[in-house]
């Protein structure tokens, strides 16, 4: 069998007139025989199954639910939005339910190291609804290390300027350096003689400029739609992902879709295949 995120968007095709009636999005009748993994709560949401020995397709990507009852992306809680992810740091210990749902689906996990994220996202308004399934780099404009290690720059330029301390560029970029990486935070600390312990969590809100709901700034995301959104940076990309939707939606379906390019107000140029809801 074949598997990959556009098998999985055409089974959201096949079924959107849930999109408007489900109370929760967890809720939606996801075609569950092409998923290597279900989980509540716990990233990811979903997981397409791998495909093998297929030069078109890998399958294998992760899906996160996103649900809001406004045109805002709702926020991402302990984690930071990204276009792929080390199945390692997903999978974290022999012990994960992840891993074992994925074996059990039949997949070699580490036959592919690294995945690419997807948001599936809806967006209520009144009475419209929008369906976005984008790729994660759409929210990962500058890498995430890069986004933690500049925000504790901006915290200890703070610190510097209260205290009035004095602090050379080295070890300024040292300490910027050293607080970079988001499992610095995630961990729980255990102090003496403390009754709690402390265990930081990052919160990542989308600006404006990535809120792929707002009509102001991406009008070419209509009401009532459900769309497939999908990066690209050079023609030949664009080519590729353009095949890989043919290969799956035959001519009844591809009449029925809108295709167009969108710019990112901040960085690159995605390719949206949309269709009425």
């Amino acid at each position: 069998m074949i598997y990959s995120i556009y098998h999985f968007f055409k089974s959201l095709v096949e079924k959107k007139q849930y999109f408007s009636i489900a109370e929760k999005l967890e809720s939606f009748p996801f075609d569950d025989s092409m998923l290597s993994c279900k989980n509540a709560g716990q990233f990811p949401d979903l997981a397409i199954k791998l495909t093998i020995n297929n030069s078109l397709f890998s399958g294998g990507e992760l899906i996160e639910l996103k649900d809001s009852q406004s045109y805002t992306v709702s926020s991402f809680n302990s984690t930071i939005p990204t276009g792929k992810k080390d199945i390692e740091k997903v999978i974290k210990s022999v012990n994960s339910s992840i891993k074992k749902q994925m074996e059990e689906a039949g997949n070699h996990i580490y036959s592919l190291q690294y995945r690419d994220i997807f948001y599936l996202i809806r967006g209520q308004h009144k009475n419209n609804t929008k369906i976005v399934l984008t790729h994660g780099s759409f929210f990962e404009t500058i890498k995430s290390n890069e986004l933690i290690s500049q925000s504790f720059e901006q915290v200890l330029d703070e610190s510097i300027l209260k205290y009035n301390i004095q602090i050379d560029n080295d070890t300024k970029s040292v300490l910027v350096d050293m607080f970079s990486e988001q499992d610095s935070f995630s961990k729980v600390r255990n102090v003496d003689n403390a009754s709690v312990k402390l265990r930081f969590r990052i919160m990542t809100e989308v600006k404006a400029e990535g809120n792929i709901l707002n009509s102001n700034q991406y009008p070419e995301i209509k009401d009532n739609t459900l769309n497939l959104i999908a990066p690209y940076n050079t023609e030949e990309e664009k080519e590729t992902i353009l095949k890989r939707f043919k290969n799956v939606f035959n001519e009844k379906y591809i009449k029925d879709f809108s295709i167009l390019p969108l710019k990112h107000h901040l960085d690159g140029y995605f390719l949206v295949f949309q269709t009425a809801l």
